[in-house]
């Protein structure tokens, strides 16, 4: 039996959401809003962590670096504002929070490739 809140919740999840990991590389579909325009953008980067589970306030961290500058995103994951969420390659890694790859430089940062099963 569903309680009021499950009930509420259960609508706004989405169905297509793929099985993110720390480790993988995704490329994460959002949609910007600029005045009265609607516009796509696209960021591609190394899942860090994924927090909050299954649930509507489940987030994974997404970083990449531009121009020697490491960028970190937050994302929510069953976010209207998010289109959609594509697996790029999958790493195969010991930890589920992937923090030291922030200040791992050369040799220590490289993560091994994983076959993705499809």
């Amino acid at each position: 039996m569903l309680t009021k809140l499950q009930k509420f919740i259960k609508p706004q999840l989405k169905d297509d959401v793929p099985d993110i990991r720390p480790g993988d590389i995704v490329q994460v579909y959002q949609k910007i809003k600029e005045g009265k325009k609607e516009k796509t953008q696209m960021f591609k980067g190394l899942v860090l962590a994924r927090k909050h589970g299954k649930g509507a306030g489940a987030t994974i961290t997404v970083r990449k670096v531009i121009s020697e500058i490491g960028v970190e995103k937050i994302f929510p994951i069953h976010s209207p504002s998010i289109e959609k969420i594509e697996i790029v390659k999958r790493s195969k890694v010991r930890r589920a929070k992937l923090y030291y790859l922030r200040t791992a430089k050369g040799r220590k940062a490289r993560l091994k490739k994983k076959e993705i099963k499809k």
